[in-house]
């Protein structure tokens, strides 16, 4: 997925980074991944260490970590995938609140695909409410059809707004794609929760933070992916049919350096990495200010390619090259 914020193209710089500041092996250390987004790091480092704690608040995020780093048996589904792909479009919730032949009139998906994302969703729900598939599977599925369904949708990557043409990529029927995931020894757990709560409950070694940079809130931006994995139903609001969604204190100014120094206070972990850019809410003399009270703090750099929307559809877009901080904390 073209997800805000994503961490793939710095997986190996967040890793020799990491290594460079332990005294212990990788491989015996408890990795918390506290902001997980679509879950790109702790899936990296899964099959790399002991085990893996993986959160986000966003629902989508839960379904797609669940997946990519709760399961780690093998599973035989191939007869389930090739099922949903089998079945007829029908007319429910994401249709009628966000396709062009609905009723609000949005234009994230084709008619078909909207039609083929409620009968998919609705069958998976069956099979679980029928006990004809477990846990592991139920997150597996959603999971495949999460990103399966980001795939078509029309839109110029995030879905605060979708695209008043359908563009080339939504224009191609929904195909089910499976949500392959590593298979591991580690114990690994999931949760949905809000990090500076959720800290004061977990430990161990090392823990990783990749909060907002900015205003930006993610419950808005991918709130359709939040509705397709939840499926309650809900009265859309305003043009592009908002649910009532999660705000994040790390998406304000007023509030972003309160929720962090009480993170960190809290962090029962012996190594604590900050991911921030040269454009968030935070100055670094606030966000070393903060770090260097508990222990001893370095900071590693790493210039890349900033997210962008769809070049294609918004040509106004440019690829602009930002500089990623790693800010590497040894707790005292």
């Amino acid at each position: 997925m073209n997800y805000i914020g994503s961490k793939v193209r710095l997986l190996p710089f967040l890793e020799h980074s990491i290594k460079s500041v332990l005294t212990e092996r990788l491989e015996e250390q408890v990795f918390c991944d506290l902001f997980a987004g679509t879950g790109a790091v702790g899936r990296y480092f899964k099959p790399k260490c002991k085990a893996i704690i993986s959160n986000d608040l966003e629902y989508y995020s839960y379904v797609l970590n669940r997946n990519y780093v709760g399961n780690s048996k093998l599973i035989n589904v191939s007869d389930k995938l090739e099922e949903l792909d089998k079945l007829t479009g029908i007319e429910g919730f994401v249709f009628r609140n966000y396709s062009r032949g609905g009723h609000g009139d949005r234009n994230y998906f084709t008619d078909q695909n909207a039609k083929r994302i409620d009968v998919i969703r609705q069958q998976i729900e069956s099979w679980k409410s029928t006990q004809e598939i477990d846990e592991d599977i139920y997150f597996f599925l959603l999971a495949s059809l999460l990103e399966s369904a980001d795939k078509v949708a029309n839109t110029a990557s995030v879905y605060g707004a979708y695209l008043k043409h359908i563009k080339k990529s939504a224009q191609q029927d929904l195909t089910l794609k499976p949500a392959t995931f590593d298979i591991a020894k580690n114990n690994s757990k999931v949760y949905q929760s809000d990090a500076n709560e959720l800290i004061k409950k977990i430990s161990g070694d090392i823990l990783y933070l990749d909060p907002p940079y900015n205003a930006r809130q993610y419950g808005s931006n991918y709130h359709l992916l939040n509705t397709i994995a939840s499926y309650q139903s809900f009265d859309p609001k305003g043009v592009t049919g908002l649910p009532v969604y999660n705000k994040s204190g790390y998406c304000s100014k007023a509030t972003v350096v309160q929720s962090f120094e009480d993170l960190i206070a809290n962090a029962k972990f012996e190594y604590v990495f900050l991911s921030y850019n040269n454009e968030g809410l935070m100055m670094h003399s606030q966000i070393l200010s903060i770090m260097e009270k508990y222990g001893e703090v370095q900071l590693k750099t790493q210039a890349y390619q900033r997210f962008k929307a769809d070049k294609t559809e918004n040509r106004n877009h440019k690829a602009t090259e930002t500089l990623e901080y790693l800010f590497c904390l040894q707790k005292s």
